[in-house]
This record gives C-alpha cells, structure tokens and sequence, in this order.
C-alpha cells in the first residue's frame, strides 16, 4: 500500500475576493509546501474548511492539487461527514478525482455509539480500494474513538491503513501504537504532540503548523531518528511558540492568516469562522520571520 508520509500537512483552501476556491493558488500552495519537505497533504480537512465546500468544490480541489503535485505527494482526500450514505458517496468522488487515499472523520455531532463507529468505517472501507485514514478528534466529534475500535476496523478492512490521532491522549496513543499491525500508520493529530509520540513510535505527524515549519519537522525526525534525542528535544521546544500562537483561536483562522503574510493570496475563511482578531496577529507576526519562506 503506498506510503502516504511522515511529513503531512492538512492544507488551507484558498479563496479569491468573492469567496469562492481558488484552484490555481490551491495548486501553488501545494507545490510551495511539497517543496518544503512535505510528502502528504491533506485536502479539504477541517484546516482546508472541507465542511463548507460543496461536493462539486471538493472534488475539484482533489483534481487540483493532485494535477499539481503528480506523484511527489500523497494527496490525501477529506471525504467524511456525520452521515455514511454521504460519506461513501464522497470516497467514490475522491477516488475519482485522483487521490491516493481518503480521510474520514469520527462522525461528529450524531455521537454515534462505538458500534455505529464500525458499522460507518465499514461502508467506507467497502466503497474503494483507496487506503482509508481515521481522523479521531473528540473535541470536535464529541465522541472518541476508542483504541479496541479502532484496532478492530484495522484488522478487518486491510484499506483501512491509519490513524490521525487528535484525542491528545498519550496513553491512549500508546495502546494503539503497542497493539497495532504491522503497516497500520500513526500520525500525531496535535503538532505539540508530534515529538513525544515519535519517541513512543508514531510514524509522523498531520499537521497544522507544518505550512510553515515543515523543514524543521523534517529536521527534528531526522535527528530523533539519528540518535540525537536533545537535538530533536530542541527543536520541539523552539516551535511551541509558533504552535502555541496558530492555535490561539479557532483553527484555520491563524494559519491562514499567516499564509496570507507570506504572500499567498488565500483570502478569509467561510463563516462562520470568521477574522483573526489583532491582538492574535501582533502575537503571530513577529514568529513569522524566524523561518525561511524565500521563493514565494
């Protein structure tokens, strides 16, 4: 099954004036980030604002980005929702539209029981062939997907081939990382997260952060994995601050604003996320600098 990253960022959507996506600044956006070190990228998650684009916007989207960055990343499709007849419909468009695989939220608001869980990942897993990545998010979904669960779904559907872990967790993260098969991957859902479950064996992060740090993830896996634990340790020290202001409010709110600093004309998120509030900014704006955000 192929290898979908270590290195993975869930990518804002751009929008132009009116409000409506910006394919071609999505496609350029997604070239910059594979430049700099990330070799997946989700599209239309949460952080691409995924839940306020129409089908037809999404599936153009995947078409984009995946016409853009050909077989230097994993293009990786947000196709969940809280209703499965939805979603599946949804995994069959991605597949359609050239991604390499599908993300499928836990279904949030409904607070399915842990049954309907596997009964919904099921349908998915049954409608493509494409490897299938839970994203488990309490604190969005209401609901946490328990690691038996998820285990469970991972032994009896060989597509479903991950996990993006955001219940923060460490314990949690760990049984699934001490039980799981061989091949099913684990990525870090919280970029605050992403060192201390690579020391407990995660196999890479989706992160939000990554828009702008990816070099230096690139770095911090390489030296963790070299052996230079306090070097990787001092590199995770040096982005919480970074980390810390992208998500002082709602997320994409930040990010996106930052990106839009860089150059990269992605306009406002859709209500009902709204500005990013000034205070937030002047906190954000002077971290901006420390990277290399050269060639834009």
């Amino acid at each position: 099954m192929k290898n979908l990253g270590t290195i993975v960022t869930a990518m804002i959507t751009p929008f132009d004036g009116d409000g409506e996506v910006d394919y071609r600044e999505s496609a350029r956006l997604a070239a910059w980030l594979v430049e700099r070190g990330n070799d997946g990228l989700v599209v239309a998650g949460s952080t691409g604002e995924g839940q306020t684009l129409t089908p037809d916007e999404r599936a153009q989207l995947f078409s984009a980005v995946k016409e853009e960055v050909g077989d230097r990343a994993a293009v990786i499709a947000n196709a969940g929702s809280n209703d499965t007849r939805d979603s599946v419909r949804s995994v069959k468009t991605a597949e359609k539209a050239g991604a390499d695989a599908i993300l499928a939220v836990v279904p949030y608001y409904n607070k399915p029981p842990q049954s309907g869980m596997i009964a919904h990942f099921r349908a998915l897993a049954d409608a493509t062939a494409l490897p299938i990545v839970i994203y488990n998010i309490p604190g969005r979904a209401a609901v946490n997907m328990v690691p038996e669960t998820l285990l469970e779904l991972a032994g009896s559907h060989k597509n479903i081939a991950g996990v993006k872990e955001s219940s923060g967790d460490l314990k949690q993260i760990g049984i699934i990382l001490r039980d799981r098969e061989p091949g099913f991957t684990v990525w870090a859902g919280d970029d605050h997260l992403f060192l201390p479950c690579l020391a407990m064996g995660a196999d890479g992060v989706v992160g939000v952060a990554s828009h702008l740090c990816s070099r230096e993830y690139v770095a911090m896996v390489q030296a963790y994995r070299n052996g230079d634990a306090s070097e990787a340790a001092r590199i995770h020290r040096s982005l919480l601050p970074l980390i810390d202001a992208l998500f002082a409010t709602t997320s994409p709110i930040p990010v996106k604003w930052a990106m839009k600093q860089l150059g990269f004309s992605v306009g406002e998120c859709r209500l009902p996320l709204d500005a990013m509030p000034e205070h937030l900014a002047l906190n954000l704006r002077p971290l901006l600098s420390q990277y290399d955000y050269s060639r834009v």
